[in-house]
């Protein structure tokens, strides 16, 4: 009996292998568990060279990368010829702006366009315009298909044309309309569009303040919208200005001949005062 418990009892090296076995096996279930879960995502992303690893999707899985936002970049980078090699467009180039709180396939996005327009843009540039708050895919859009902006914009300032008064004091209100496409290389730091619309806004008002008359800007009101033009309003902005159009122009009060009616008016009170001051 002592014998057989004796003989029954496992040597040094069926412990040894009963370890490696059960450590191979823990690790076929860990293969079969992460090909589960990653497998597809990966076949897809080996279907179509889009250099992404296994190894790398499972990184991602502890990082709380989305997978499928990352393969799908590449995929779409490698379809469209985009360089995906270590100097483009790589898996942790993809990972580290995903984790800064990007928008990768808006940059995505914006490249592709920008690749098929002739528009030179790295991923670098377009991931600081991303995470810099702008939407870099609109930009890319209005480089290649410029946007017109109304001036003055009802939205923001409420009112719908400008006020402006020539020289011989008659009011001219003036409705233009701005053209813009962006300057990729000022997209960050450069103003905004309320800054276009503002410049152009007071360069119409001063140009028209310099008119002889009302009748002359009348008649050729392309002059405005060229002295406006010639003054370089879209420096340090994010757009380029392409044309200014002056969309409508009506004519006002006789600002002049009212202030003049109020002045004679006033010298009238003054002198009858003074003759009522005599008078007593």
């Amino acid at each position: 009996m002592y014998d057989s418990l004796i003989l029954a009892v496992p040597t040094g090296w069926e412990i040894f292998f009963y370890a490696v076995g059960g450590f191979a096996l823990l690790v076929v279930l860990v293969l079969l568990l992460v090909v589960a879960q990653y497998g597809k995502l990966w076949f897809q992303a080996y279907m179509s060279q889009a250099d992404v690893k296994l190894m790398a999707m499972v990184a991602m899985g502890f990082m709380r990368i989305n997978q499928r936002i990352i393969v799908d970049a590449k995929v779409r980078a490698k379809q469209s010829g985009l360089d995906i090699s270590e100097n483009g467009i790589t898996t942790p180039r993809l990972q580290a702006h995903y984790l800064a709180g990007g928008n990768v396939m808006g940059v995505l996005h914006a490249l592709i366009a920008a690749e098929r327009a002739g528009i030179d843009l790295d991923f670098e540039r377009a991931t600081a315009i991303d995470l810099a708050g702008r939407d870099v895919r609109e930009a890319v859009q209005t480089s290649v298909r410029p946007k017109v902006i109304d001036c003055p914009d009802p939205e923001r300032s409420g009112k719908v044309t400008l006020s402006a008064i020539a020289k011989d004091g008659v009011e001219l209100k003036v409705r233009a309309r701005v053209t813009v496409r962006t300057n990729l290389e000022q997209l960050i730091g450069g103003a905004v569009e309320a800054t276009i619309i503002a410049r152009v806004g007071e360069s119409i008002i001063s140009s028209i303040g310099s008119a002889v008359n009302h009748l002359s800007v009348l008649e050729n009101p392309d002059q405005i919208t060229k002295a406006v033009l010639a003054r370089g309003l879209d420096a340090q902005t994010a757009f380029e200005i392409v044309s200014i159009d002056i969309a409508d122009i009506d004519v006002g009060e006789n600002i002049g001949a009212r202030l003049q009616a109020d002045q004679a008016e006033a010298d009238t009170r003054v002198a009858e005062a003074k003759a009522e001051l005599r008078r007593a």
